[in-house]
């Protein structure tokens, strides 16, 4: 039993290295494509987008988690759950105590810059992992739920950690009154 773990945890880790260094592979080449990083960061948030739209349905029939019943619960599945089955990080969530629709994910660690020390000269704007910013609002639109999601912090653009942040586009007690009526 335990060697096919190790095996399991091997492929994963392996899964996950591919995946990081091809991300970078992939934004080199927007870098080049593309003058303006506004235009990669949009480009990678669509990306992102159609990936999440498509991810929550393997997401939700492989863990088995059921409707979240608020915008806390929903961003508490995200960072321990997804963030844990897809990237193997669990994020801190800061935000939602007072019932509010904004959140902020903490990554400590960020598998995407894993290989990358700095951004590439003359892209200072350039949102490097802007690819899970859509893949969150993407996932989340899939299950009703419209959030603005985007980076609030980055470590490669010198702050101490990488900030993810969410914003609920319908306030909490608007979907409790659409519900009842």
């Amino acid at each position: 039993m335990s060697r096919s773990l190790n095996r399991k945890q091997d492929i994963y880790r392996i899964n996950r290295d591919l995946f990081v260094l091809s991300y970078g592979a992939l934004v080199a080449q927007l870098c080049k494509d593309y003058e303006r990083d506004e235009d990669v960061n949009k480009y990678l948030d669509a990306m992102g987008y159609n990936i999440g739209i498509r991810l929550i349905e393997d997401f939700l029939a492989n863990t088995g988690i059921k409707k979240c019943r608020s915008y806390n619960e929903t961003v508490d599945v995200i960072a321990k759950v997804a963030f844990k089955t897809y990237l193997g990080i669990t994020p801190t969530l800061i935000g939602g105590n007072d019932g509010g629709n904004s959140f902020s994910l903490i990554l400590d660690t960020n598998p995407l810059d894993d290989y990358v020390e700095e951004l590439p000269p003359g892209r200072s704007s350039l949102s490097y992992c802007n690819l899970l910013s859509g893949i969150i609002r993407g996932a989340l639109e899939m299950i009703h739920l419209p959030a603005d999601v985007s980076f609030i912090q980055d470590r490669l653009k010198g702050d101490d950690v990488t900030e993810i942040g969410i914003t609920f586009l319908q306030k909490s007690n608007e979907r409790k009154s659409k519900r009842n009526k």
